[in-house]
């Protein structure tokens, strides 16, 4: 179940060792992890804690990560504060706007944002992973793809082959792992509209919830970013991302990146697939299943490339359309 937004004992504690005493604590939010936020206020000055308990999370990744980014001139939060003992972090606060709640009101600015959003993404992926950030290799797109058979066909009661589910990925995604194998960049895993922020005064945007990064392939983030479950994407708006990315990463062969895109996309979202039931079923978030006919239209569109034929056949045998978005319409 979800964690009540109360600010842990020690927080005040916590925060009069690095300059905050007597500092106010409001409730910000919490995500689909066991990590809260609470803003911070003393007068004008506003920072955000970060409660990431122990027993179910590790603040060591979001640093080293932040530290990587921070070195390559990106906008994560600078951290302010840190107690590893107690999963407490102190850090810059950016402010309010999420891309996604910010573009509602000013739609205007969407292309904008967007160009900057894949411009970060070109200019991270032209630096080589960091040397210390684990491998975004088989195992990982494994237990990944195993979140569709191990909580979303049980929580719809489908009988479903696993013998064949494995091997049609392994086909897909040979050639995606080879790109890793040679070249592998930092891939932040959850770039999306909700975890940038427009930062009051700056020109960049901030990035949030990067602590899962891994050394993978750069079409990853790019297919988060243009794919986004949360919100919708207009076809026309990804490709002509996908040809702003390729110009400004000078991708040669386009047609291989583009197959590479599809079948990450087609990973990445059977994985959400699986996490979103996951977050019902077993954390009591059942808000996550309104977004699951979104994740199933871009689903529909990957399994459509050439490079998902297996993994496509897989699903028209093992997965009726009642079973896919018509199961979760009345949600959304």
């Amino acid at each position: 179940m979800a964690s009540p937004m109360i600010p842990p004992a020690s927080a005040p504690d916590f925060l009069a060792r690095h300059g905050w005493e007597g500092a106010e604590i409001r409730p910000l939010a919490g995500d689909a992890s066991f990590r809260r936020y609470f803003r911070i206020h003393r007068g004008a000055e506003t920072a955000v804690l970060m409660d990431a308990p122990p027993e179910h999370e590790d603040i060591g990744p979001f640093l080293k990560v932040a530290g990587h980014l921070l070195d390559r001139g990106f906008a994560p939060p600078r951290p302010l504060g840190i107690d590893r003992e107690r999963g407490l972090l102190l850090l810059e606060d950016f402010g309010d706007e999420r891309v996604g709640p910010y573009l509602q009101g000013r739609p205007d600015r969407e292309h904008e944002i967007y160009d900057t959003a894949v411009e970060i993404l070109a200019r991270l992926g032209a630096q080589p992973a960091p040397a210390d950030i684990p491998p975004y290799d088989e195992a990982a797109m494994v237990r990944e793809v195993l979140l569709f058979t191990e909580w979303y066909a049980p929580a719809l009661d489908m009988p479903i082959h696993e013998q064949t589910y494995l091997p049609a990925w392994q086909q897909a995604w040979a050639d995606v792992l080879r790109v890793v194998a040679e070249r592998p960049v930092m891939v932040l895993r959850d770039y999306h509209a909700d975890n940038l922020m427009v930062i009051p005064g700056r020109t960049e945007l901030g990035l949030l919830d990067f602590q899962d990064a891994l050394a993978g392939h750069a079409a990853y983030d790019l297919v988060s970013l243009l794919q986004d479950a949360r919100r919708d994407v207009a076809p026309e708006l990804e490709e002509e991302m996908l040809e702003r990315y390729y110009a400004l990463a000078n991708v040669v062969d386009r047609d291989a990146f583009r197959a590479h895109y599809e079948v990450l996309g087609a990973q990445r979202n059977t994985k959400i697939l699986g996490i979103f039931t996951r977050l019902w079923k077993r954390d009591g978030k059942p808000h996550y299943l309104s977004l699951q006919p979104r994740v199933w239209s871009y689903l529909e569109r990957n399994l459509a490339h050439p490079a998902l034929a297996h993994v496509r056949a897989w699903f028209d045998e093992n997965v009726p359309a009642e079973k896919r978005a018509a199961a979760w319409e009345q949600s959304a």
